[in-house]
């Protein structure tokens, strides 16, 4: 059996194609992460609300997102709704069906963030009279997020990835693009490898630089803890 090769002319040709779809996956991956960060952080505090009503409603919303598949849920929005009159086009699909289910899951990592911060902060700023929306924004959501941006680093590489899904709407983006091509040459080992390149070449550089914000967070909450960290600093007399 001969053994596949790499067409060089093919993948000269299919560049800018690739690239276009590279172009649409990366702005669908930023589009929905800014949506789902901002969305995440009210579902979180609706989860750990005190009204019953808001927390459950929340609380079923995330369920639900997370008890059914993400390919399924797309494939919902773009090819069900309209048959009840809602029609969005594919790149508007892809952003509301993957914003909707990573909201779901950043909001769980912002509640553990929440969660993180010792219960004796929120006592003593209570004792100082501040109220809960103040404490919530001046002293609990600066920590919780600083201990969550390892998690959602993460998150944003499996998105990058996830927007590979949206090949099922016929959105364009880097697989479909290859897919398209494949159509016409028949050749997948060149345009495979290709496309393999292209989420390699986006997605490792993010990988560090998510382990690099680890390091960091870790650093600095060491720092933090420190013994010369925990000294007041003694006035004049």
């Amino acid at each position: 059996m001969e053994r596949p090769t790499l067409d060089m002319t093919l993948a000269r040709e299919s560049l800018p194609a690739l690239l276009e779809g590279l172009k649409i996956t990366v702005e669908l991956t930023f589009i929905v992460l800014a949506i789902s960060l901002v969305l995440g952080i009210f579902v979180a505090l609706g989860r750990l609300s005190k009204s019953r009503v808001l927390s459950t409603v929340t609380g079923f919303y995330v369920d639900f997102m997370r008890a059914t598949p993400l390919l399924l849920q797309l494939i919902y929005i773009y090819f069900v709704l309209p048959t009840i009159g809602i029609r969005p086009d594919p790149f508007v699909a892809g952003v509301v069906g993957l914003s909707l289910n990573y909201t779901a899951y950043l909001s769980e990592v912002y509640r553990s963030g929440i969660q993180a911060i010792p219960r004796g902060q929120l006592d003593a700023a209570a004792a100082l009279g501040m109220r809960p929306s103040l404490t919530m924004r001046r002293i609990v959501l600066p920590q919780a997020i600083r201990i969550v941006i390892p998690p959602l680093g993460n998150y944003f590489v499996a998105l990058f990835k996830d927007t590979s899904l949206v090949s099922a709407l016929t959105l364009q983006e880097l697989l479909f693009s290859g897919q398209i091509i494949i159509s016409r040459t028949y050749d997948y080992f060149t345009i495979y490898t290709m496309v393999f390149f292209f989420y390699f070449l986006v997605s490792y550089p993010s990988l560090i630089f998510v382990r690099h914000l680890e390091k960091l967070t870790k650093a600095g909450y060491r720092r933090r803890l420190s013994p010369e960290s925990l000294l007041l600093p003694i006035e004049p007399t």
